[in-house]
């Protein structure tokens, strides 16, 4: 398009400005956090998903814990994904990176794995002080989870309960709405402006795989 950018791979952008951009055509990059979202709300549970219109390569951290964790994951095709899982996941530590690290944003959605996994496990937030405050929420729903600074402590329990709970950022929406899904009993979820800033028909998407799960406008 013309553009003067310079750094690309590196810590430090430069941007030169340019009298004007030039019409082109591109494809925007399927969103990793969405893919990562349904991968391990496959994990949680135990469920068999297959994730079409992704990039595997960008996946690549997340592929490698669900593994490590004793579930599966299989590339189809390029831009193609199963993941599955058909018995309880075993404890696993954690720490959030930078890319290609694990991505601070599936931080949660990790959580609501580990809340249920055999073992305790640990992780560690390198990236976003206020990450760990859903784990208040999922303690609601019967996890063991003790949060101390940077660092989460998960014992692993056998279910969760369905409980009344806050969204209390994006990433935490999307970590209870697979908590309600695997969780025991009914669930409520607020404040879900929250999670419709990062997800498009979270619900309908979770529907279309089997989660009985309805919004409901009050």
């Amino acid at each position: 398009m013309g553009a003067d950018i310079r750094g690309a791979g590196t810590d430090v952008i430069k941007i030169n400005g340019v009298k004007k951009l030039t019409g082109n055509t591109y494809s925007v990059v399927p969103d990793q956090i969405e893919a990562g979202t349904f991968m391990l709300a496959a994990v949680a549970s135990r469920g068999d998903i297959t994730i079409h219109n992704c990039t595997t390569k960008h996946l690549e951290c997340i592929t490698a814990k669900v593994l490590e964790m004793g579930a599966h994951a299989e590339e189809l095709a390029g831009d193609t994904l199963r993941v599955w899982c058909n018995k309880r996941p075993t404890k696993a530590i954690i720490k959030t990176l930078p890319y290609p690290g694990f991505p601070t944003d599936l931080q949660p959605q990790m959580g609501v794995v580990l809340a249920t996994a055999e073992g305790t496990s640990t992780i560690t937030e390198s990236i976003w002080e206020s990450r760990f405050q859903y784990t208040d929420e999922l303690n609601k729903m019967g996890a063991k989870i003790t949060a101390q600074g940077k660092s989460a402590f998960f014992e692993g329990v056998s279910e969760l309960l369905g409980a009344p709970v806050y969204a209390t950022d994006l990433r935490a929406g999307a970590a209870l709405i697979i908590a309600g899904i695997v969780a025991n009993g009914k669930t409520e979820i607020y404040n879900l402006d929250h999670i419709d800033r990062g997800y498009e028909n979270i619900e309908e998407k979770f529907r279309s795989l089997g989660a009985n799960i309805e919004r409901i406008s009050e």
